[in-house]
Order: structure tokens, then C-alpha cells, then sequence
């Protein structure tokens, strides 16, 4: 086996498939290109996912094709499922990467605004109130840097389902909480962005256990999910249409559009 040990204990999962992959490359003598064969890829593949270049990952049927022919039980294969698992304490950095490029762009949230269509006082109040960032004003504007994808060129089209109950939550006050909803409504009269709402009547619905993102690349589609002191990107096929499938549910949940509108509407006129 390559010397996986001798790796950095802070290395990603994603820089120890490279590693293993140019060791098995280079141990058995083979080109990028007659390497590419064995994985049913490119050579341009092959050199992307040794150098851990953004947006190149190893995939399950590559994982198996070099398993079988190293002969090694399950190793990559195992390699892949790890990362796909694992939580990732840098995962936001990661994926803005992929959001700024993406054609479309789908948000889940159970409690709060997504990201992308927070004000800044109340992002402010969110991560002030966490405690867990150093610069909170250089958070601040990053978050807001974000929202430059809302208006590039061809920009993405934007989903966005929403929980009522993130419309009641009082985060930093009335006045942010109106300025914040305000924000929300306008943002869903823009043409590439839709907002719908599930409303507190629906009681049980299949988003109920948690949040998510996902993106739909021009190669394919990927899933997000957050989680406390990390995050974790989805890339595999089978575990990305369950996502899929899951966003499906959730949206037939949803009020429509326009009554999505005025229901956020409703929240805005009852802070008054």
C-alpha cells in the first residue's frame, strides 16, 4: 500500500486518493493515459484527480476498475465511500466554489434564510450569535460576495424551499427581521429565482430531518449537506438522486409561487 501515513493528518480525503492513485500510477509503471484506460477515463481525468484539482473527483465505477485490476479488495472503493462520508471542517470553501459556476442552484432550509438571501445585519446577528468565527465583519462580507452569482452573466436559476417557521423566527429583532423579509420577498419576484413555502399547517413532510443545498453543474449534479463543525459534499450518482428524489417530496409540500409570495408577504405586514 502507498504510505498513506506519511501524509499530513489535516489531509482531505480528496488528496488521499491522489496520493494512492499516483503511488499504484507510477508503482506499476503506467502512463496518465494507459491509466485512463484502466478507469474508462481520459488522461485529462487522471492527471485532475492526482493533483486534487476542484471538481474532479474520483467516482465509484473508476473506485471499482482500479480495484480490480491492482487487485486490491475494495481498496479505492473504500477510499471514495470515506470521502463521500466524511465530514469536512472546510467544506463551505469548497463548495462557493462549485455554487459560482453552477446552472442551477437548490435550497432546502428548515430554520433559517439561506446564505445567499441573507441582509447583512441579519447574517450579522446569526454569526455574532454563534460565536464561532474570529472576523465576524470579514464573514459578513464574503456571505455578501455571494449574492454577485444572482446577477453574473447567464446567471444560475435559483430554487428555493423554504419552512414557514424561518418566516417567525425574530432573529436580531423586528427591524432586521422586516428588512430581512423584505429582502426575501423582492428576491423572489427576480425572473431566474423561485420561492416556495411549506406552510405550518403541512405538520409532518419528508424535510422535516434536515437541511440542504444542491447544484447542477454542466457535469452533472452535486448535493450539500451542513452539519456542526463541518459538511460534507455528495458527488456520488446513487446518493445525489436520493437527494433528488427528497427535494422532489419537499417541494410537493410546497404552496405555489404566487402563494408562497403572499404568505411572506403576511409574515411581513404582521411585524408591522
Amino acid at each position: 500500500m502507498a504510505p498513506i501515513e506519511s501524509l499530513d493528518p489535516d489531509t482531505s480525503f480528496k488528496d488521499w486518493i491522489a496520493s494512492e492513485l499516483r503511488f499504484w500510477r507510477e508503482r506499476e509503471g503506467l502512463s496518465l493515459a494507459q491509466l485512463g484506460q484502466v478507469m474508462s477515463a481520459s488522461r485529462h481525468t487522471v492527471s485532475n484527480i492526482e493533483h486534487a484539482r476542484d471538481g474532479w473527483n474520483m467516482n465509484e465505477d473508476h473506485a471499482d476498475r482500479l480495484d480490480d485490476h491492482f487487485r486490491l479488495n475494495g481498496h479505492f472503493a473504500r477510499l471514495v465511500r470515506y470521502a463521500r462520508t466524511a465530514h469536512d471542517p472546510d467544506w463551505f470553501a469548497e463548495y462557493t466554489k462549485y455554487e459560482a459556476k453552477a446552472l442551477e442552484i437548490r435550497f432546502y432550509r428548515l430554520s433559517l434564510v439561506p446564505g445567499l438571501f441573507q441582509t447583512p445585519e441579519y447574517a450579522r446577528a446569526l454569526i455574532a450569535g454563534a460565536r464561532m468565527v474570529e472576523d465576524v465583519e470579514a464573514t459578513i462580507e464574503e456571505r455578501m460576495k455571494r449574492r454577485e452569482v444572482l446577477t453574473r452573466k447567464n446567471p444560475p436559476f435559483v430554487w428555493v424551499l423554504l419552512d414557514e417557521s424561518v418566516l417567525h423566527r425574530p432573529i436580531g429583532g423586528p427591524e432586521i427581521m422586516r428588512e430581512q423579509l423584505t429582502l426575501l420577498r423582492d428576491a423572489g419576484d427576480m425572473r431566474n429565482v423561485t420561492i416556495q413555502i411549506i406552510p405550518q399547517s403541512t405538520g409532518f413532510y419528508q424535510g422535516l430531518n434536515g437541511s440542504f443545498n444542491g447544484l447542477t453543474m454542466e457535469k452533472g449534479d452535486l448535493a450539500f449537506v451542513e452539519a456542526p463543525g463541518g459538511g460534507r459534499l455528495i458527488q456520488g450518482d446513487t446518493e445525489v438522486r436520493r437527494f433528488g428524489v427528497r427535494w422532489a417530496q419537499i417541494g410537493a409540500s410546497a404552496l405555489p409561487r404566487n402563494s408562497s409570495r403572499d404568505l411572506l408577504q403576511q409574515a411581513l405586514e404582521r411585524i408591522g
